[in-house]
């Protein structure tokens, strides 16, 4: 049976289950974690960051779903279980009708306050500290390339926010 991996050496298949099953393995272990911590599952962690950071601290869905890279449908099922769950409400926009504000609730502040120190505390934990000073420079270094292959990235903020601290 000829599938796409075995067109790979056996030390890059390997090194790719390596990489693949770390970088799921940490996903899951910080979901996990922010939902016994902080209540609220990655997804809202995402939305809840990009709104608190926005200099009005109120966004646009569209402008949320470019940030995170989802498509329109995602963010606007994504911000209708938020909104139910008390965490961001709508705002009319008043210089477009069509248009909503995503603004978050005292809830929706509550709520990323106690996940921001816990999500850094838990990736400095399974990250960064098993990573030396050397290793942080390689991976940033691979990681500004793998960016620059793929380019152009999902929109112009995250391109941005990419290069960042890269030299």
């Amino acid at each position: 049976m000829v599938t796409a991996l075995t067109q790979l050496t056996t030390s890059e298949r390997e090194l790719w289950r390596a990489f693949f099953t770390m970088r799921r393995q940490l996903e899951l272990t910080l979901e996990r974690r922010l939902q016994a911590d902080a209540g609220i599952s990655t997804a809202d962690f995402e939305v809840l960051v990009t709104v608190y950071e926005a200099e009005s601290q109120r966004m646009r869905a569209g402008h949320i779903g470019d940030l995170l890279g989802w498509e329109k449908s995602r963010v606007s099922h994504q911000i209708s279980r938020m909104e139910t769950r008390g965490l961001v409400k709508r705002e009319e926009c008043g210089d477009d009708a069509r248009g909503v504000w995503v603004v978050l609730t005292p809830e929706g502040e509550r709520a990323v306050y106690s996940a921001l120190q816990d999500r850094s505390d838990a990736i400095r934990e399974y990250f960064f500290d098993v990573l030396s000073d050397e290793e942080q420079d390689a991976l940033r270094g691979i990681s500004a390339r793998v960016l620059e292959k793929i380019n152009p990235p999902i929109c112009s903020e995250v391109a941005d926010e990419a290069v960042v601290g890269v030299d």
